[in-house]
């Protein structure tokens, strides 16, 4: 096995990066690399002084000795912490390959610890999910798939799965001996188990996507009617210029912001109306494309105008008519009405109503935001099949068909699970999966 090396801390200059290296000839080659570095205690740190080969001293370093099978990638690893200059980084990465180590591939760290036993697929793929989180509520939910909730609640799946099928398996061996009723009553309520756990993770997704992938809203209207005044209420800041002249707002202005969990990128865009100005229908023309390729539009009118209801054709998008300047209105309103949800972008007014009514629309299908959800795409797909194939089992099982049709969707079913953890994933898998990783990770 070679020994790996990379820059695990981002590139760039910094105060301070690490740079990790993995396997038989890890703590070999930094003591070339630190020649008066001696007896290296493990998990201490221990400054030292990294050298060229001139013997010119290049930095001063902080090395940390993790020993197999004790460490991160269950392999020899060690860190050098050393300061964060891209030409330190560099020569230490070059003085390291002239040593006899490889320079690690996306994602490498995490495959050995997965070849290694120190983790499965589920947990791998939930680092690089922590990693790429945008959200608190991401954060948490990848914490949770690294600390193994998934994988453990897959594990009680599969040993109620198991218990079935030595059953059915002995009664397929021994078939002078039927099953008493008894038993195939309990064999069903085990698969009934298995399949509404499996069905509630299999639902998530519509909730865990969100809080992975994110969401683009679109702001569109007439000019006027307060959208850039909006968009900077929700997002906190003074980005969009805001002034009282109609059409102001000339081009997209986007900005990232939390709404309940979910990462949204959000779209301040030019005000629609027929017009001769070549530069407006220019910026018309970009709200039009925000608007079609958005996941959500808010529709904002003027609320307090007699012709509020005049709202933008967005198409078949899915939209939220928003009554904006509720605090020109002055008989009371309800925040949210059947006609729209009124809002005041002076005041503050109805943001909240207005969060909560995105997180539903974007939501359509009803998912959960709470618990362990489903966010990735792969483990989705193959509790999908999983479900499906219980349901198969549940059938036959109910139309009292032999063993053996009984038991081939339930093999089915740990199959596909076992490929959520890697247990039964190819080679092919897992090199798609890791060439999303970032080298040194």
């Amino acid at each position: 096995m070679s020994t790996i090396v990379a820059l695990s801390t981002p590139a760039g200059r910094g105060a301070i990066a690490i740079v990790r290296l993995s396997g038989p000839a890890s703590l070999s080659i930094t003591t070339q690399l630190a020649s008066e570095l001696h007896d290296v205690k493990p998990r201490r740190a221990t400054i030292a002084w990294i050298k060229l080969p001139s013997g010119e001293i290049l930095d001063e370093v902080l090395i940390t000795y993790f020993p197999a099978p004790n460490s991160v990638t269950g392999e020899d690893v060690v860190e050098i912490g050393c300061h964060g200059s891209p030409a330190v980084i560099r020569q230490i990465l070059d003085r390291s390959l002239d040593l006899g180590a490889v320079l690690a591939r996306p994602g490498e760290f995490t495959l050995r610890s997965l070849v290694n036993g120190k983790i499965n697929l589920s947990q791998a793929e939930a680092i690089r999910d922590l990693i790429s989180a945008q959200t608190e509520v991401a954060v948490k939910q990848a914490a949770r798939q690294v600390g193994g909730e998934l994988s453990h609640l897959l594990e009680e799946y599969k040993r109620k799965l198991i218990e079935v099928i030595v059953v059915l398996e002995s009664a397929v061996e021994f078939v002078e001996d039927d099953l008493p009723q008894a038993k195939f009553q309990e064999i069903e309520e085990s698969i009934l188990f298995v399949r509404d756990g499996v069905s509630s993770l299999r639902d998530s997704y519509t909730a865990g996507r969100l809080i992975h992938d994110g969401a683009k809203l679109a702001i569109v209207g007439p000019p006027n009617v307060g959208k850039s005044s909006l968009f900077n209420r929700l997002i906190q800041q003074d980005r969009a210029i805001v002034t009282e002249i109609p059409g102001t707002t000339r081009d997209t202005l986007d900005h990232p912001i939390d709404i309940g969990g979910v990462p949204v990128v959000l779209t301040d865009t030019a005000g629609v109306r027929e017009t001769t100005d070549s530069i407006e229908s220019l910026g018309i023309e970009r709200t039009l494309r925000t608007a079609s390729d958005a996941d959500l539009v808010l529709n904002v009118v003027d609320g307090s105008a007699s012709n509020g209801s005049v709202k933008a054709d967005v198409g078949e998008r899915p939209s939220l008519l928003v009554l904006n300047k509720s605090d020109l209105i002055s008989a009371p309103t309800s925040s949210a009405g059947s006609d729209g949800i009124r809002v005041s972008a002076l005041t503050g007014e109805g943001l909240e109503d207005l969060r909560a009514a995105i997180l539903r629309s974007l939501n359509r299908d009803g998912g959960h935001y709470e618990g362990l959800l489903i966010t990735n795409a792969r483990h989705h797909d193959l509790l999908k099949a999983a479900a499906k194939e219980l349901e198969v089992a549940i059938d036959s099982l109910r139309a009292h068909a032999s063993e053996e049709l009984i038991l081939a969707p339930l093999h089915n079913t740990l199959r596909l699970l076992g490929e959520i953890t890697g247990e039964t994933t190819t080679e092919d898998i897992l090199t798609q999966i890791f060439s999303t990783f970032c080298i040194g990770k």
